[in-house]
């Protein structure tokens, strides 16, 4: 069956499914985009993603034509023409086609475009084993709060992650700070047991599935801290997982070449991912 998108009022086959040339997305990145989770055939937290959606394009300047009632409509359609019961869906709002300048238009032509794609349940083998992540210098642009469609720093991260065979990148200030990962949220479990991630700023992207686990963490007890973290501070700690859209709760068992615990996902990252799926279910 082939895949089917939308594209600025129409759905159509991926084959015919096109941007104009001289889209801002393509030739400025002047665009943001959201990608949800698709569990059951049900889009995750989608609220919160279009929550996220209304910061990034006022930070942006720009404007939804839609409202979140026919956004959510497309986006089911697309999940539902697609017959995704697993997977992800992804919508990206461009300042739509003009002549090249690095200006904003005067009268800017909005463009949305949906995808939606089958994949391999998140909550599968990587959820149970844990993973591998190297650290990588930060080299982003300085307002990672916006989910810009402007990914050259985070795709150059998460191929250098995938050269060495590790699952992703965590992405490091020149003071030692751990930011985040490439496309995931970082976080630690110290000694004492609290459940630590970075606060909240310009430096990093708050994501939806973060915030998920902070209120399940909360509301289960557990003691949590967001503030920075540096890279030796995470090889020291007991515990490490990642966050994601895509992945969900994602023990982390190794950071470059240190064995993080005793090289298996910890008790609380295993109980989290556990009462994060319950939520989800």
């Amino acid at each position: 069956m082939s895949r089917i998108a939308y594209v600025d009022g129409q759905f159509l086959t991926h084959d015919f499914a096109v941007t104009h040339i001289e889209d801002r997305a393509t030739q400025f990145g002047d665009g943001v985009y959201e990608v949800l989770a698709v569990v059951k055939g049900k889009l995750i937290d989608i609220e919160l993603h279009f929550d996220r959606l209304d910061r990034s394009l006022r930070e942006l300047e720009m404007a939804m034509s839609l409202s979140r009632a026919a956004l959510k409509l497309i986006l089911q359609e697309v999940v539902r023409l697609n017959r995704v019961i697993e997977g992800l869906c992804y919508l990206q709002v461009s300042r739509g086609s003009a002549p090249r300048n690095h200006s904003f238009p005067n009268k800017p032509s909005y463009s949305l475009i949906v995808t939606a794609r089958r994949s391999e349940p998140a909550s599968g083998k990587i959820g149970v084993e844990g993973v591998r992540v190297i650290t990588t210098p930060d080299q982003r642009w300085q307002r990672r709060d916006i989910k810009s469609v402007s990914l050259l720093p985070n795709v150059l991260a998460k191929q250098k992650a995938t050269e060495v065979g590790a699952f992703e990148a965590w992405l490091i200030h020149n003071d030692g700070i751990v930011t985040e990962g490439s496309r995931s949220n970082a976080w630690i479990v110290d000694n004492a047991g609290t459940v630590i991630t970075h606060h909240e700023s310009i430096d990093i992207l708050s994501g939806v599935t973060r915030n998920r686990v902070l209120q399940v963490a909360r509301s289960d007890g557990a003691k949590v801290i967001e503030r920075a973290f540096t890279a030796s501070e995470a090889k020291e700690a007991r515990e490490a997982f990642l966050t994601s859209t895509s992945s969900f709760v994602v023990p982390v068992t190794q950071i470059d070449d240190t064995v993080i615990g005793d090289g298996h996902p910890g008790p609380v990252t295993k109980r989290l991912r556990r009462l994060y799926l319950r939520t989800i279910s």
